[in-house]
């Protein structure tokens, strides 16, 4: 939990980052401060302290604080191009592959660099541990029988109300708890769809869900994204023409390229859906993962006809080992309840409990208040490091708006997979953009994972990494020269 000059810290740290506090501009009084917050001397003092000793203002002798001028590194990164190409349906190849990288990118052993998780130090250990106890203290009988398929009432009620204080609501009826998000997912596609039908999907696209899909024999049918978001006119062309039945989106902070559409184009996205009747299955993982104070509204506010089913967890929020997601259907769907309570698999009730205990604590709401600012920083000391030490090879590099994962797109002569297996060869964890569509269209990209501190041997990993292709690409430039 964070204290209070640490929550106002942050309040400050997005208006100098966003230049709502240009560079050079001089700050209120620590008393003028106080009065204005209404809080103590002592809490303004150790706010700005705090906020002085991450660089971000400095103080005047006899003058004051000021905001410090802040070094854009982001502006000299160029972000990854994407190509374009024909939507068509077509398997998913690489199934083996994908296979071989889930099981390498979970591995403890190696420098987590690969799956897209949080360091344990960003976990409320002590909230999580207080509402454990009072989930249990405060128990019902029932509570210790079989649960609700559904999940249970207090949960659900609880991720209500916290989704209606961001804006948009969902009933408690309408939601469905799930073990995790990726199940939830796999539960609705197979009831919207069947084997060999395709499902819509923008790319590069998370690994995870293309290798979900391949299990359970769907078709993709690609349509292209870049950092900005996708091709909208290619995916009304695809829902008009294809006969496909549904489209597998994330609209916030999508991975592996971070971005987050606009208000007007999720509006878009969920009027495409009624007019074609092909269902949306939104996969708002990192929606809480926002760099900004708010939450960014998901497609599911603007579905008025009931073609969009809004699922998520709390896995890239709070924890990828809470095994505790969901998926609501809208009315337009409520028939398929009681095959779809046969198929969900059941979280286990003391930790539904005692995450409707975090929610309603508020201990979860300023968990995610004090992540905020933690991920953007981290996020951007990532890309500084790696443009620092790919030093002389043309490299792109994704700029998310939240969320923590890193798209890096190297010279073309570079191979990802090739550097994956040299980095496994070297205990590192990454993940080749090979296997985030078909085509071998992202074989010199890769994706890493942000969500740790920037720790000694993570700066030697990514070093290795950029030696290694550095002697690529001399390599490379010899043999031609030779030829």
């Amino acid at each position: 939990m964070a204290f209070q000059y640490q929550s106002l810290a942050a309040q400050l740290l997005e208006k100098i980052q966003n230049a709502e506090l240009p560079a050079g501009q001089k700050l209120l009084s620590l008393r003028q401060f106080a009065n204005l917050q209404k809080v103590s001397l002592n809490t303004a003092k150790s706010c700005y302290e705090l906020l002085e000793s991450q660089g971000y203002i400095h103080v005047k002798n006899k003058s004051g604080y000021f905001v410090s001028y802040q070094k854009n590194t982001s502006s000299s990164i160029p972000v990854p191009q994407h190509p374009d190409f024909q939507s068509q349906a077509r398997d998913i190849s690489n199934l083996e592959l994908q296979l071989e990288i889930q099981q390498s990118s979970i591995n403890s052993r190696l420098i987590h660099l690969g799956a897209i998780q949080l360091s344990p130090k960003h976990v409320p250990v002590e909230a999580l541990r207080r509402s454990i106890q009072r989930a249990l203290k405060h128990s019902q009988p029932e509570d210790f029988l079989y649960s609700d398929k559904q999940g249970h009432i207090r949960l659900r009620q609880a991720l209500s109300e916290h989704w209606a204080e961001d804006g948009f609501y969902i009933s408690q009826d309408d939601i469905y708890i799930s073990n995790g998000c990726m199940p939830a997912l796999s539960v609705m596609i197979q009831h919207l769809s069947k084997e060999g039908d395709s499902v819509i999907v923008p790319t590069p696209n998370f690994n995870g869900q293309l290798q979900m899909l391949a299990g359970l024999k769907r078709k993709i049918i690609e349509i292209p994204a870049d950092t900005q978001g996708f091709d909208l006119e290619r995916l009304e062309q695809v829902m008009q023409s294809s006969g496909a039945k549904a489209c597998l989106l994330t609209a916030n902070y999508q991975n592996p390229l971070g971005f987050c559409l606009s208000n007007a184009e999720k509006e878009k996205i969920a009027q495409l859906a009624a007019r074609y009747q092909c269902y949306v299955i939104e996969d708002d993982i990192y929606g809480e993962c926002s760099f900004s104070s708010s939450r960014p509204l998901p497609i599911k506010y603007w579905d008025q006809q009931g073609y969009v089913i809004f699922c998520g967890s709390v896995s890239k929020s709070l924890s990828t080992a809470y095994r505790v997601g969901w998926f609501c259907i809208p009315q337009r769907l409520a028939h398929l309840k009681a095959t779809l309570l046969m198929q969900n698999i059941t979280v286990n009730t003391p930790l539904q409990l005692a995450l409707a205990d975090l929610i309603y604590s508020r201990a979860y709401r300023e968990h995610l208040q004090q992540l905020k600012p933690i991920l953007k920083q981290q996020v951007e000391q990532y890309r500084h490091m790696i443009q620092l030490a790919f030093n002389g090879v043309e490299l792109r590099i994704n700029q998310p708006l939240g969320g923590y994962a890193l798209w890096l797109q190297l010279p073309e002569c570079i191979d990802g997979l090739d550097m994956y297996y040299f980095a496994q060869q070297h205990g590192i964890n990454i993940v080749p953009g090979e296997v985030f569509g078909e085509g071998q269209r992202y074989k010199n990209c890769i994706r890493l994972n942000a969500g740790h501190e920037l720790s000694t041997d993570i700066r030697a990993a990514v070093t290795l990494l950029a030696d290694w292709v550095k002697a690529q690409l001399s390599s490379s430039t010899l043999v031609k020269q030779a030829v």
